[in-house]
């Protein structure tokens, strides 16, 4: 075989450069046709169907006005030959009249009920306020005595929009006695368009905008309504340009968004309601099926350029490979992320959480212990100075000083109790030092004395002579062993003879042991998890022992719980002894 001279390829196709290009260029007038032709026939259509749409819900919002406007024009007829009404505007007598237009209009379901004396004067209405103003020259009024039927009236509110309601004089014989006036609720109808896309509009027969669910057209004319408009910045009118190049000329501009703008009459008093729907829909549908089929003339334009280069079409599908394997490890990474800052702030939120239930804990053991600690000396100290008066007066100075040593010593107990106050509030968890084990378990048993003397239970305490000194820190260590002595006394609450015992040893580690004879633990995987608790709702969060774990497990300990023998739960809380020296500063 021999070699062949790229010279001579090149020689013999001389004319296959020109031709890819005329390919290349025809494909992609082809390309522009076809989306021009597209464009125009997919927004023709998808314009008609919006069209469509928006007609058949302009019908239902007219069935909708007219069915309430026809049922409240036979509500003033019913009333203009109610009984009780016509008694009451003869007899002058309005005392229940109010309350049975209240209860007329709960079950007609009108917006609300006037009547009106001869004179124009409301001497019944479903709002109380208005009772005694004047009506006398109000054009529904008026117009209400010199006909025979039901007048419709459209009256503007000084804060804009309009109230409508119906009024019919009420007659016996050929005398007129008074005039019903009942509104018609089509506010209604405005709150619920407003929660919709199109925006509405209701014109009356000279065009002014009765209904609206933009605020600022109602009481303006159609054409100055819709000319209402923030002036687009250059950016929006720059956005408007490139958005609107696939539809028609829009019918108008609401809020800044091009619409089209669909009309029906109302059969009433030559009103018309309009609609104005979004473009949007239409031109996402467009630009949907336009970008597949550029995007199928870009297939085909890369398939033309594969045919052309072999080697450029490899190294495209190598880039395209390593475009999309890195658009998926760049999501991958986000994702990832977005976790690890989801957790981080949970984390975050969980300590705080737990910081602040154990402080509010502490402070509560702390607070009923104070409370019940202060309330006895304060007691006995307003008996000893009742009783030092009395003395005083009857001349017996010596037993007096007495009386007044005793209040003297009452208030030394009360600052040993407001000192021990202070020591509590001091900020913990930082500074170890050696404590002796026996002192936290004696100062428990004294902030839980309010609630063991509030029931009777049976204590019994086995502790050593000798002192068991660890390293941690005083005020934490306390808050773990009140913990633990709240939950036997809530464990043994429905029991019979209920009994706590609480055991201290000293070995290889300090180990504090408390019993109950409660119920048991039922569920001892999940016990020292935050928010478990077996307690009723608004008696516990379940937050103690998670705490307490957590206390004992930062002070180089660990904290356990069993079930015992004979029933009942057990907790131990084992520490290092303050012998081992390096064991006890971890």
């Amino acid at each position: 075989m021999t070699a062949t001279d790229p010279s001579s390829i090149s020689a013999t196709t001389p004319g296959l450069p020109w031709r890819a290009k005329l390919a290349v260029v025809m494909l992609v007038v082809l390309a522009v046709v076809v989306v021009l032709v597209s464009n125009r026939l997919l927004t023709d259509r998808y314009t008609a169907d919006t069209r469509s749409r928006a007609e058949v819900r302009l019908a239902l919002y007219t069935g909708n006005l007219m069915a309430e406007l026809q049922r409240t024009s036979v509500v003033p007829l019913l009333l203009a030959s109610d009984p009780d009404l016509v008694s009451a505007l003869k007899s002058g007598n309005f005392s229940g009249t109010s309350a049975k237009l209240i209860k007329l209009q709960a079950e007609l379901g009108v917006a609300s009920i006037r009547l009106v004396d001869v004179d124009g004067r409301v001497v019944g209405a479903t709002n109380r306020n208005l009772l005694g103003t004047s009506h006398r020259n109000s054009t529904y009024f008026v117009e209400a005595q010199r006909s025979k039927d039901t007048i419709f009236s459209a009256v503007r509110r000084d804060t804009g929009g309009f109230d409508f309601l119906y009024s019919r004089k009420v007659i016996e014989g050929a005398s007129t006695l008074g005039v019903i006036l009942v509104s018609v609720d089509l506010v209604k109808y405005e709150r619920a368009w407003a929660g919709l896309q199109d925006a509405i509009m209701v014109t009356d027969s000279e065009g002014t905008v009765m209904l609206a669910t933009e605020p600022r057209w109602r009481g303006l004319p159609a054409a100055e309504a819709l000319a209402l408009r923030d002036p687009p910045s250059a950016i929006a009118r720059a956005l408007r340009a490139t958005a609107e190049w696939t539809q028609d000329p829009p019918d108008a501009y609401v809020r800044g968004e091009a619409v089209m703008r669909t009309e029906a009459r109302v059969p009433f008093r030559g009103w018309k309601i309009a609609t104005f729907t979004a473009y949007g829909s239409v031109r996402d549908q467009v630009n949907g099926i336009l970008a597949l089929e550029i995007m199928g003339f870009a297939i085909l334009m890369a398939f033309t350029f594969y045919l052309l280069s072999r080697r450029a079409w490899s190294r495209s599908l190598s880039f395209q490979r390593e475009s999309a394997e890195l658009r998926l490890l760049n999501a991958r990474l986000q994702r990832a992320i977005a976790e690890r800052e989801k957790v981080k702030k949970d984390l975050e939120v969980a300590e705080l959480t737990l910081a602040q239930s154990s402080k509010l804990a502490a402070l509560g053991e702390m607070s009923a212990a104070v409370s019940h600690e202060l309330n006895q000396p304060l007691a006995a100290m307003k008996t000893y100075l009742a009783g030092a008066r009395l003395l005083l007066q009857r001349k017996r100075l010596d037993e007096a000083l007495s009386s007044f040593q005793r209040v003297d010593d009452l208030i030394e107990r009360m600052g040993a109790i407001t000192r021990q106050l202070k020591s509590y509030a001091r900020k913990g968890g930082e500074a170890f030092e050696e404590v002796d084990l026996r002192a936290c378990v004696s100062s428990a048993l004294a902030m839980m004395e309010p609630q063991l003397k509030a029931r009777v239970v049976k204590i019994s305490r086995g502790i050593p002579r000798q002192a068991v000194m660890v390293m941690a820190d005083r005020l934490r260590l306390e808050q773990v062993i009140i913990n633990l002595l709240r939950n036997a006394l809530d464990a043994t609450k429905d029991i019979k003879d209920p009994q706590i015992d609480i055991l201290l040893s000293a070995g290889e580690t300090a180990t504090l042991t408390v019993r109950d004879n409660g119920h048991g633990i039922s569920d001892l995987d999940n016990l020292f998890e935050p928010f478990y608790t077996t307690k009723k709702p608004g008696e516990g969060v379940g937050l103690g022992l998670a705490i307490s774990s957590g206390i004992v497990t930062d002070l180089g300990g660990r904290l356990t719980a069993r079930n015992g023998d004979g029933g009942g739960a057990v907790f131990e809380m084992q520490l290092p002894i303050l012998g081992n020296k390096v064991e006890a500063a971890e």
